[in-house]
């Protein structure tokens, strides 16, 4: 019984060793399935020991799928914490933005008095006297021309020649040959009315004669004079004048009469605020024999040009020029003024010259229309009725914009000054190129002005630091107009212009 199952179970070992012989075994007594990617039978030891994973297929989610992974606590989490996140970058950047602007050294507008805002106009009401028969005369002409003036942006007027001249120890004694009180008086009504300040010339009067103490013993009777010219003055502020000018060459000039009159002024200051004491400067530099604080002066009143006899030379109005350039604004508010005899042909670089300087400029009659006021032409010489009123249009309509962009342009009135040196490309011994800086803030206004007979071009390398293009604002020509390279700036004779620059990156846009 047991021999024969022993042998049964020697013949099933036998045949699985022979099954097993020469094939690949898989785990354990398990033949294993033919795999199609396994080598072939002859290649059993180069066979792996196991078989390698299905790879992954990659395929995109569907709707259903993404809309179920979008709604789920992670991703909800990750997108308020990224909405959150670009609120709080965006707050960052609005605060800093606030910050540097509020924090950031900016520009601002010094308070100015309407003397520094105004443009002044000096008046001559004898200069009327010689009017046609049937016209106007005097006063009476002077009223008829106030609201032109006014039209011309003027804000004060500076009435010259009403008094008499020389001694006036009891104060201004009115011109009675010239005008009388009441026309006085119609006069400040009239410019009241018209918006218009008058103030009141009074150089060449001495208020000082017979009453100093080295030729007065009597000091009573100084001070009772000096009452007197205090009360004068007194009078005509509370009738409106707006104040009083006075020359640095005149012997009543000194820190001690301007010290009364500034008392004067004081004493009204609530009925009469904003009353000014104004210098009319006769030589190149302010009277320096009669030294005075400055404080007690609001305007000093310069001429460009030095006071002549004879027409100026283009070298001389170049040289005059230069020098005013150089000297600069100076501590007190300046005011200025054409003076000078020259040709009509340098009136317009003057008035370019006088409407863009630091302060306030001084018109005479003619100056806005470019006239050759100062200068007599040869009776054998006559100018054309139509160039003429054409000339005066021309003229008239470069005031205009030059008062216009003076009243319009921050940096023409408040902006500082800086005098540029130029390099012209033709002769040296030519009148030289003018030119100079008024900078506001980032806005900057170049004044260039060509005072010889040639046409002269501009150094490529002078403008290093400035931007290299502009726009033109004023020409005496007016027909320069658009944008202009300041290294291709050519200037034709006795030519002015008036450029605002800017960067070359913000015009291209």
């Amino acid at each position: 019984m047991d021999e024969p199952r022993r042998e049964s179970l020697e013949d099933s070992a036998s045949r699985r060793m022979r099954l097993n012989a020469g094939e690949p075994a898989a785990y354990g007594s398990i033949v294993a399935a033919a795999d199609p990617e396994s080598p072939p039978r002859g290649d059993v030891e180069a066979a792996p020991l196991l078989s390698p994973a299905p790879r992954a297929v990659l395929r995109p989610l569907s709707k259903e799928e993404l809309e179920e992974a979008a709604g789920g606590p992670r991703w909800t989490r990750i997108r308020s914490r990224l909405v959150l996140l670009f609120w709080l970058t965006w707050l960052a950047m609005l605060g800093t933005a606030i910050f540097i602007v509020v924090k950031s050294p900016r520009p601002v507008a010094p308070p100015l008095r309407w003397w520094q805002k105004s443009l002044f106009y000096r008046l001559q009401p004898a200069l009327f006297m010689d009017s046609q028969p049937g016209s106007l005369r005097g006063i009476e002409a002077v009223c008829a021309q106030l609201a032109y003036i006014r039209s011309l942006g003027v804000g004060a007027v500076v009435l010259e020649g009403l008094f008499l001249t020389g001694a006036s120890p009891d104060g201004p004694v009115l011109n009675d040959s010239l005008v009388t009180g009441p026309q006085v008086d119609h006069l400040l009504k009239e410019s009241s009315k018209a918006g218009l300040r008058v103030v009141l010339d009074l150089c060449e009067l001495n208020f000082t004669a017979s009453t100093e103490v080295s030729e007065v013993n009597d000091t009573s009777v100084s001070l009772e004079r000096l009452s007197t010219v205090q009360h004068a003055l007194k009078s005509w502020l509370e009738k409106g004048v707006a104040g009083f000018a006075i020359c640095d060459t005149d012997p009543a000039y000194s820190e001690r009469t301007l010290t009364e009159w500034r008392r004067v002024i004081r004493e009204l200051n609530e009925t009469c605020a904003d009353r000014i004491v104004l210098v009319r400067q006769t030589g190149e530099e302010l009277n320096s024999t009669r030294s005075f604080n400055g404080s007690l002066v609001e305007v000093v009143m310069r001429s460009i040009l030095p006071p002549t006899h004879h027409i100026l030379s283009a070298q001389e109005v170049a040289e005059s020029m230069e020098a005013c350039l150089r000297e600069g604004a100076g501590a007190v508010w300046p005011s200025w003024t054409m003076g000078g005899r020259t040709s009509s042909e340098f009136q317009k670089l003057l008035l370019v010259l006088m409407m863009t300087l630091p302060g306030s400029p001084a018109l005479q009659p003619g100056d806005e229309l470019s006239s050759t006021r100062n200068v007599t032409l040869p009776e054998d010489q006559d100018v054309p009725s139509s160039n003429t009123d054409r000339e005066r249009r021309l003229a008239l309509a470069l005031y205009t914009s030059l008062s216009l962009s003076k009243a319009r342009e921050e940096a023409l009135v408040s902006g500082s000054f800086t005098m540029l040196s130029f390099n012209s490309s033709s002769s040296t011994l030519a009148p030289p190129i003018l030119g100079f800086l008024r900078s506001w803030g980032c806005v900057q206004i170049l004044v260039v002005l060509n005072v010889g007979p040639d046409p002269q071009s501009l150094d490529p390398h002078w403008a290093g630091g400035l931007p290299s293009a502009g726009v033109f604002m004023v020409g005496t020509g007016l027909d320069r107009m658009g944008s202009v390279a300041l290294s291709a700036l050519s200037l034709r004779p006795q030519e002015a212009v008036v450029i605002k620059l800017i960067e070359a990156r913000s015009f291209s846009k």
